[in-house]
């Protein structure tokens, strides 16, 4: 470790920046001592030294809300570090995606992860791309993936069951509309269409 240089304060910690690898957004600031960064490599998630507990802790040990951490790297003095991590789950305690949702007048900007409903739609898509890269027998998804027509067949009957729901309650037009969003990202992950092309598109189609 000490090989790193690093230039540890005098309680033997270093600020550590969290930065998402996929949407480059910064998610949250946490500190590190020595044997954290040394678990954080180890374990291939993040690590922190809590300084009001006087403890380790795992990011996400209690949400779920884990970093996988992709790549480590220190500034040129030596004096922090930042974490690439891909996110799972809200990066802040409050259900936030980061933990700088707010602006210096006190005006948030950004939607809780799973009350917002934008956020899940990245972690699905993350989950559809594991069960690609798996392929585990008991998944729908994996006969999805091996069947094409299969997969073409399900997306013309969602679309066609929420054309339906448009007459029926509307929580009925809500689970076919989520029935039909999976179908479609099972479609993108197929054809290694990443998630942010498609917001990309959307983007530039805003008027």
């Amino acid at each position: 470790m000490s090989n790193f240089n690093l230039k540890w304060d005098e309680k033997g910690l270093i600020p550590a920046i969290v930065q998402d690898v996929n949407t480059k957004e910064v998610l949250m600031m946490a500190y590190m001592n020595e044997d954290s960064l040394k678990k954080t490599l180890e374990t291939g998630r993040t690590c922190f030294w809590s300084r009001s507990r006087q403890k380790f802790w795992f990011k996400g040990e209690s949400s779920g809300n884990i970093q996988k951490v992709k790549e480590v790297r220190y500034d040129c003095d030596a004096d922090s570090l930042l974490i690439l991590v891909e996110q799972i789950g809200a990066a802040c305690h409050e259900g936030y995606p980061t933990c700088y949702f707010r602006t210096i007048d006190g005006a948030v900007k950004s939607e809780k992860s799973f009350e917002g409903g934008l956020y899940i739609l990245d972690e699905l898509y993350k989950l559809i791309e594991t069960r690609k890269k798996e392929l585990p027998n008991d998944s729908y998804t994996t006969k999805l993936l091996l069947d094409k027509n299969l997969l073409l067949k399900k997306i013309g009957e969602e679309a066609s069951e929420v054309i339906i729901s448009f007459s029926q309650e509307k929580d009925r037009t809500v689970e076919e509309t989520s029935d039909l969003i999976y179908h479609l990202f099972v479609l993108l992950v197929e054809r290694d269409i990443k998630l942010q092309t498609l917001l990309e598109e959307l983007k530039k189609r805003r008027k």
